[in-house]
């Protein structure tokens, strides 16, 4: 009798020796004489225990991890098998309180289904979402997104649905639906797991917002850095399409939905909407000026529906269950779930899908378990490389956009990076500033030049150069380029500079002074 193991096959796990451990596994099986089938799923999301062996026993799935190529022989000895106890014993994996803890919606099949499988999908509940917005009226399906209250995940969190009424509205021989899947920010990777894991969910998101406001057309724009993930979405676009879910006929609508993978250029800045569209024309990557907006005139000049991997993603479970549903998820104007992810010096960095409202507090310790390096936690960065540094007496407020924005921050695409006492906020600020002048597309001046010029004031800041008068300069710096930049590059560098300059003076060798912002 066969028995079933799942190892995932995330970038994450293949990284910590998956591979390896799964040709471990084979070798020792045979050389007892046993039989197994190992299985290679998506990932749970729990980074720090990868690879994770799961073992399909009477009970339910049991896991072990994380496992070692080396730790197979005394895996087998044990009887791991059969469920038998290991150093490496986790129990059941869904009674794992990292797991139990979660709300999860859109990464609900995450590590149970198998990435390329279609019958797992549909087994889980996939395509019938698409099924439903198939049989309605696409301005239904518009005002069912409008209704649920979703917002984009990508970090502006604009009202999805009024995205799709525009672009529905629009008259235009020809309309697009673009996936920005260019996650270059720091600490992300929910974009990448779901294209790793479940891309049959990104797909029916995009087929239905197609199938919404008359895009015949789709474009997945993924970050080059990822060729897990453009492998796994091209092989999926044709199965997907080979079984009716995508091209001249969706599901037996009669409308058409055709989707492409498109690589992207490399560059940070390429993950702005406007910046993406001019290199999926095929030009140099260079923010747009708006007005147009690009639900007007976006890729070559047509209306155009442009939303990140996780907005997509949200769309499917939204139209299966109703907006109600995933209303009831989250708080005020901020409905729904994210998937945080949490990295840096953290002792259980991985995925959260939590709805808005649990703190950051509640992140870095019931599920992250505090620093990996057992000190004090100093700071953390919310929102990427451009979002601020938030201080522990900000650690308590709900995570929801609004509660974040009255502060000065941004909740982002959920990407959290965690510091420990040690950490050099005068540094960090400077990089932020650095990072700034390397990837801006040099199309405004205060993006352009003024990230040089921070570098330059806060080196003279920590040479003790003229600290007060640099430390006037280099805030009225922050606030042209927060007023004058042409997109949120240079908009929103700033954020992690002020919050550093603010909450942390002592790093830049000032006295503290009363914030005025964060």
């Amino acid at each position: 009798m066969s028995i079933t193991l799942f190892v995932p096959c995330d970038s994450a796990a293949l990284a910590a020796g998956a591979d390896a451990v799964v040709d471990a596994l084979h070798k020792e099986a045979t050389a007892r004489g046993l039989t197994i089938d190992v299985q290679r799923n998506s990932s749970r999301g729990m980074f720090w225990l990868e690879p994770l062996v799961e073992v399909v026993t009477a009970a339910g799935r049991t896991a072990y991890g994380p496992v070692n190529f080396q730790d197979v022989p005394s895996l087998f000895e044990s009887d791991f098998l059969q469920g038998g106890q290991h150093r490496l014993s986790l129990g059941l994996t869904d009674a794992l309180p990292y797991l139990a803890k979660q709300q999860r919606l859109t990464f609900a099949r995450m590590g149970i289904t198998r990435p390329l499988s279609l019958d797992d999908y549909a087994a889980h509940g996939g395509w019938v979402g698409l099924q439903k917005a198939a049989a309605m009226d696409s301005g239904d399906v518009v005002q069912t997104v409008l209704d649920s209250g979703l917002r984009g995940r990508g970090g502006a969190a604009f009202p999805a649905g009024i995205k799709w009424r525009t672009v529905r509205a629009t008259e235009a021989a020809q309309k697009y639906v673009v996936c920005n899947a260019d996650e270059g920010d720091s600490g992300t990777f929910s974009d990448r797991m779901t294209m790793e894991g479940d891309p049959y969910m990104l797909i029916e998101g995009m087929a239905i917002a197609g199938l919404a406001v008359g895009a015949t057309q789709g474009y997945l724009y993924i970050r080059s850095e990822y060729p897990h993930a453009i492998a796994t979405m091209t092989t999926a676009i044709k199965l997907a399409q080979a079984a009716g879910f995508l091209g001249d006929n969706v599901m037996g609508s009669g409308k058409a939905f055709h989707l492409h993978v498109r690589k992207a250029a490399g560059s940070y800045v390429c993950g702005e909407e406007t910046a993406m569209l001019e290199s999926l024309e095929g030009k140099r990557g260079i923010v747009r000026a708006k007005p147009p907006l690009p639900a007007l005139e976006g890729l070559f000049g047509q209306p155009t529906v442009i939303n990140n991997v996780i907005t997509l993603a949200s769309v499917p479970i939204i139209m299966a269950k109703g907006a109600a549903f995933y209303k009831d998820f989250g708080m005020g104007r901020s409905t729904g779930t994210l998937p945080f992810q949490i990295t840096g010096n953290i002792k259980h960095g991985g995925l959260v899908e939590r709805a808005f409202g649990l703190t950051l507090r509640e992140l870095l310790y019931d599920f992250g378990g505090g620093s990996r390096s057992g000190r004090p936690i100093k700071a953390v960065q919310v929102g990427g490389p451009l979002g601020a540094y938030v201080p522990p007496s900000q650690w308590d407020v709900p995570l929801d956009y609004e509660a974040y924005a009255a502060l000065g921050l941004v909740v982002g695409h959920g990407g959290i990076v965690v510091h420990d006492d040690t950490a050099n906020m005068a540094k960090l600020a400077r990089y932020a500033m650095e990072f700034c002048a390397i990837e801006s597309c040099g199309k405004c001046t205060p993006c352009r030049i003024g990230s040089t010029r921070g570098v330059e004031t806060i080196d003279r800041i920590a040479n003790a150069q003229d600290k007060e008068q640099q430390v006037h300069l280099l805030r009225d710096l922050c606030d042209t380029m927060v007023h004058g930049s042409l997109c949120a590059m240079g908009g929103m560098t700033p954020y992690p500079v002020l919050s550093a300059l603010n909450h942390y003076p002592a790093d830049f060798g000032l006295q503290p002074v009363e914030a005025t912002a964060s």
